[in-house]
């Protein structure tokens, strides 16, 4: 390999960004896959997140959002190539890393060389990658390259596990170069690669490349290669968390910053579209002991933005390419419409607790479990018993909870408890001597996705220890499990309480031949999460600094349709608006 990328034995520059099919509606995905060659870009990358092509032990999916295949071959159609990132952890602000929840119920650890974890990898693999081969470079196909691991440098040193990793795509066929990213400095560099096995090496970064790429090439040197450099990751915005400011950089700084890289290097535009964390597949950063949960939007301040049209950065870096890149040909982006429609009546509603039963099976057992040991991997968990009052003042404890728990005494809200809030004392007044139910409705907020904490207790959701009235665990639970994955049999017809967690329908008519995107603002509502027409298109909180939810066109029909909004704090309104942008809450105060 030399100090360049060759292509039929020619030097080839890689201007790549970066599209996950599985974070943009299929429909759209020729729309920014064109915008992307309209850049002047020559190849696409993408993660595969194992979590949602096997979100069951054994049970795959690659069909609908999750259609590599067809992704990959839009992009050859349109005469880009790919970077595809297959590694069984890839980080990408995602629930748990990419990894599946289901590997929290068997003894192993993760990321290692445990021979169970290669052991699942191996089967993962098994399904993947024969859809990869025939679409690699040699075979008549647009992949370029496939990445072992990702960021490894920042979390372990097994290297063993890469290895076995890199063997597992070899043996299945894998004849494309393949790579590890990291950070650019010596210490995850010697961590995180396999250099003196002619892996090739890249780095992650979002600034400052002349420093970074010469601490790259100074490793480079010290193991005697002379090879081509690449940004992997060239961060040009960052994504959101609740309750802090919306992160952006300036648009003609950020086009001379990849210029800077283009100088010396190859590029990997992180991200080119960020898309969309639809349903309950957010990620969640770490600082101590809090979890910092993302926000369902993942537009990352991108080129494009979260609908996947051009924005003032997009033509920042097309001007500077045009001026420095002359050979890389340019055209016109695509841009979507959009639409609005205000006051969308309510249609019906009704209390969670009335419609329980025909949302989930209860399961019961004596002392409460955890979420992933009821075989669940996301959503809501309500834990129902009921218990005699000692005394006119009881004191009730959530031993080991996690995420966001909400306690319930004869179905009225006592307390809200989150995260390292959980296991204080909640004090509660009722008739002495008499039967009175609890219920605690606990969210899983998502798994952090980066980091030692990937393997922290807390990655398992729920009440992992118990739940104390005075000073003895109480016994004879009920779970119910609320994946909220079959909306549709949510029964309306029963009753509604204010105060209490509900769900609430709102049915309109759409004409439009050729339908368009919108977003349905929730200034209104408080916290929970939106179906339309049946699809989970992620959370809300009033918290922002998002105060919106987008819709792309390809949720939506011609004629009759259907929003349902599961609300957890009683806060709600009678109408919905849609609107035809985002909608923000003005956080002052840093970032964490």
């Amino acid at each position: 390999m030399s100090d360049n990328f060759l292509l039929n034995q020619k030097p080839f520059k890689i201007l790549s960004g970066a599209i996950h099919y599985f974070r943009v509606h299929p429909d759209d995905w020729h729309h920014s896959l064109y915008n992307l060659k309209a850049l002047g870009f020559n190849t696409v990358e993408t993660y595969v997140p194992w979590n949602v092509h096997e979100p069951e032990k054994g049970r795959f999916n690659f069909q609908g959002q999750l259609d590599l295949e067809r992704f990959l071959q839009i992009a050859q159609d349109l005469g880009l190539y790919a970077i595809v990132r297959p590694s069984p952890f890839i980080c990408a602000e995602w629930e748990f890393g990419g990894l599946p929840a289901w590997l929290l119920t068997e003894d192993m650890r993760i990321r290692s060389s445990d021979p169970r974890f290669i052991e699942a990898v191996a089967a993962y693999y098994d399904e993947l990658l024969p859809r990869l081969t025939p679409r690699l470079l040699d075979r008549g196909g647009n992949i370029l390259m496939m990445q072992v691991e990702n960021e490894y440098g920042s979390y372990g040193e097994d290297k063993a596990y890469l290895r076995a990793v890199r063997d597992l795509m070899i043996e299945r066929g894998v004849t494309c170069p393949l790579f590890t990213s990291d950070g650019p400095w010596r210490a995850t560099l010697e961590a995180g690669t396999l250099i003196d096995e002619d892996l090739l090496v890249t780095g992650n970064f979002g600034s400052r490349a002349d420093e970074n790429f010469a601490s790259m090439k100074e490793f480079f040197q010290e193991h005697d290669k002379k090879w081509p450099l690449m940004c992997m990751e060239f961060w040009d915005g960052w994504f959101n968390r609740w309750k802090e400011p919306i992160i952006t950089r300036d648009p003609e700084e950020l086009a001379e910053a990849v210029h800077e890289v283009l100088k010396q290097g190859s590029i990997n535009l992180y991200m080119f579209h960020g898309g969309t964390n639809f349903g309950f597949m957010n990620g969640c950063s770490a600082r101590g002991t809090i979890d910092l949960p993302q926000v369902t939007s993942y537009d990352y301040d991108a080129l494009l933005n979260e609908a996947g049209n051009p924005t003032p950065k997009y033509f920042a870096v097309q001007k500077m390419l045009k001026t420095y890149y002359p050979e890389f040909p340019q055209m016109e982006p695509l841009v979507k419409g959009n639409f609005e429609q205000k006051n969308i009546p309510l249609s019906d509603k009704v209390s969670l607790f009335e419609t329980l039963a025909d949302l989930a099976e209860p399961v019961q057992s004596l002392y409460p479990k955890k979420m992933e040991e009821l075989g669940q991997n996301y959503g809501y968990l309500l834990y129902h018993t009921e218990a005699d009052w000692d005394a006119d003042q009881e004191k009730i404890r959530i031993i080991d909870g996690r995420d966001r728990m909400q306690l319930f005494i004869d179905q009225e809200h006592i307390a809200t408890q989150y995260q390292t809030e959980i296991g204080a004392d909640i004090f509660v007044n009722r008739q002495v001597k008499t039967k009175h139910s609890i219920d605690i409705l606990v969210e899983n907020m998502g798994r952090v996705n980066y980091g030692h904490k990937l393997l922290a207790d807390t990655q398992r959701k729920g009440i992992r220890t118990g739940i104390c009235k005075d000073l003895h665990f109480m016994l004879d639970w009920q779970h119910y499990c609320l994946t909220l994955d079959q909306p549709e049999k949510i029964d309306f017809s029963k009753e509604w309480y204010p105060g209490h967690p509900a769900f609430y329908a709102f049915d309109f008519n759409l004409e439009m031949k050729a339908l368009k995107d919108t977003y349905l603002d929730l200034t209104d509502f408080g916290k929970g999460v939106a179906f339309v027409n049946g699809v989970n298109i992620g959370r809300f909180w009033n918290v922002g600094p998002t105060l919106s939810l987008y819709i792309p066109h390809g949720f939506l029909q011609e004629g009759a349709n259907r929003i349902i909004i599961f609300e957890t704090e009683g806060e709600f309104k009678d109408s919905i608006h849609l609107v035809n942008q985002p909608t923000f809450k003005n956080i002052k105060g840093e970032n964490l």
